[in-house]
């Protein structure tokens, strides 16, 4: 897997342009905003690593202040340790502030489970308020001893979900009508939030939070995004014009070594994939279909 990691270093730093693109920042307060709970959120001394907790009583979160279409999302995370049995810590993009009815939503969720038991992470997509692309995998490491990092690569041919720079995930748009369930319209936020979902993270809803163990905690640093920042009406770099390197040739598709790494991942590591549920769905949607080797 260590060929992935080198394919998207020399490709960040060989086709990147900073003309059009938002710059990286590691200040909390230069990228992001509180959502709820101030007073559940703390940072290091340094100021470089952020807290977030959950209690009986409340959750906490965060969103970046800038909106983005298309380009490389990426934060280091360290999960909740121990018993985290209906604790869900969620980082995903999303087109609005709440959960609206025509939201764009890209989704890593983290479930977890009581100790021992490895972490399940879920992915998920929407368009236009509609979800059900549910997939979830298992962890090739325990996400809550160091930390990982977690990242989307979006633009209007592939979207795909990275931990470690390993992809996990490929979600594919080959522009074809009959093909429409593809987020590619809406300019989106960044967000981070940890709360309690005990009636379906775990076991569907048989493991319960045991509220004994709070505050469960979650830890974030690293935040790095190379993205097109959306300006009203319309920036230039949501643009396919290969000027920055996440909307270049190679990343709109898989390398060789990725391909490698992506097969490993699905053939060891995946738990639930709604394109093959076909008790859900007798009929399949339409993306299903989309290669994501190719």
């Amino acid at each position: 897997m260590e060929k992935g990691v080198l394919f998207i270093a020399l490709l960040i730093s060989a086709f990147y342009s900073s003309s059009e693109a938002a710059d990286s920042q590691t200040s909390f307060e230069d990228n992001f905003s509180i959502m709820w709970s101030e007073d559940h959120f703390k940072t290091s001394e340094d100021g470089q690593t952020w807290y977030l907790s959950l209690d009986k009583e409340t959750g906490c979160g965060f969103q970046t202040k800038q909106r983005y279409r298309f380009g490389w999302f990426s934060m280091k995370l360290k999960l909740v340790g121990g018993d985290s049995a209906g604790v869900v810590t969620a980082y995903y993009m999303c087109s609005e502030n709440g959960a609206g009815p025509e939201r764009d939503e890209l989704d890593f969720e983290f479930l977890g489970n009581r100790t021992g038991q490895p972490y399940l992470i879920q992915t998920n997509v929407y368009k236009n308020g509609v979800g059900g692309r549910e997939m979830r995998h298992m962890l090739w490491f325990d996400p809550t001893e160091e930390f990982h990092s977690y990242s989307i690569l979006w633009n209007n041919h592939q979207i795909v979900f990275f931990v470690d720079e390993v992809p996990i995930r490929v979600f594919k748009n080959n522009g074809d009508e009959k093909n429409d369930f593809f987020p590619s319209e809406k300019p989106m936020y960044l967000f981070s939030s940890i709360w309690n979902a005990d009636e379906w993270a775990t076991r569907g809803g048989l493991e319960k939070t045991d509220w004994e163990r709070a505050p469960f905690v979650s830890s974030y640093k690293d935040f790095s995004v190379e993205g097109c920042q959306w300006e009203d009406p319309y920036p230039a770099c949501v643009s396919s014009t290969t000027k920055n390197w996440w909307d270049q040739y190679k990343a709109w598709r898989l390398s060789d070594s990725q391909k490698m790494d992506y097969a490993w991942v699905q053939r060891n590591l995946v738990i639930y994939d709604y394109c093959k549920d076909n008790e859900r769905y007798p009929k399949l949607p339409g993306e299903c279909s989309l290669s994501p080797w190719e």
